[in-house]
């Protein structure tokens, strides 16, 4: 077996936030000696989020079993994907700012033909995001069957009405046409011609919502994302902690 050294995009503060919040839980629950402190436990942490490496080459890595990194890595998703800020929360914050703009993406997940009823055709897991009118990443949601269409994933996590409870405008595209009041989404093209006016807002509602995919761009820089092998209900709280990161990261 052959190990490398290999660096994480990720800043010291991120580390030792996580480091931190690992310290206390371990404390709280009175845990006895383990095999890596804590400040080693969040690193093996971020290397399995944002550099999607595997359990096997974790455990040469870091000179512990397989069966403790999934333990390590379990208790450390849970303890960020509880320090997530719930969608309420995040749509009151922005509510001063203009906008906010909404937006879907797709998960590939490694999942056995048996577990065919609880996911997409497409093996997918589908998310619903919200980012701010500079393209940071504000709130993703929990995930769904990757056949979920957009406009049902935005109801189905309550987003049309918080959005309307706050007062916040949103820009969307398409597929998330009947989703309310504040959702704005373009004219549509057919079955008649648009008229110029109909241009004009639709150049301006692109403009508007292009930020959106650097959040998407965002949450796909961790690697972890490129390809989930794990129980689709474990999806969620990988989201939620690549969340809790990407806030610290974003903090100046």
């Amino acid at each position: 077996m052959l190990s490398y050294p290999a660096t994480i995009p990720l800043s010291t503060r991120t580390l030792n936030q996580l480091a931190e919040l690992i310290r206390n839980h371990r404390q709280d629950c009175r845990s006895r000696w383990r095999r890596l402190d804590a400040g080693q436990q969040a690193l093996l942490a971020l290397a399995h989020l944002r550099n999607g490496d595997p359990y096997r080459r974790l455990a040469a890595g870091f000179r512990i079993g397989l069966s403790t990194v999934y333990r390590y890595l379990r208790e450390a998703i849970d303890l960020l994907a509880a320090q997530a800020v719930p969608l309420h929360r995040v749509v009151y914050l922005p509510a001063r700012l203009v906008y906010v703009i909404l937006d879907g993406t797709l998960i590939p997940i490694d999942r056995i033909a048996a577990d065919r009823p609880y996911y997409s055709g497409k093996h997918k897991r589908h998310g619903v995001i919200l980012a701010d009118a500079r393209g940071r990443l504000l709130w993703a949601s929990p995930t769904l069957p990757g056949a979920v269409h957009d406009v049902k994933a935005a109801r189905t996590h309550g987003i049309p009405q918080t959005l309307a409870q706050f007062g916040v405008a949103c820009y969307a595209d398409t597929a998330y046409r009947g989703a309310g009041a504040h959702v704005a989404v373009p004219f549509r093209r057919r079955p008649r011609r648009l008229s110029r006016y109909q241009k004009a807002v639709n150049r301006n509602h692109a403009r508007n919502r292009a930020p959106g995919e650097r959040a998407v761009a965002t949450l796909k820089t961790w690697k972890i994302l490129t390809k989930l092998r794990c129980c689709p209900h474990r999806a969620t709280a990988i989201i939620a902690a690549i969340r809790v990161l990407q806030t610290i990261e974003d903090q100046h």
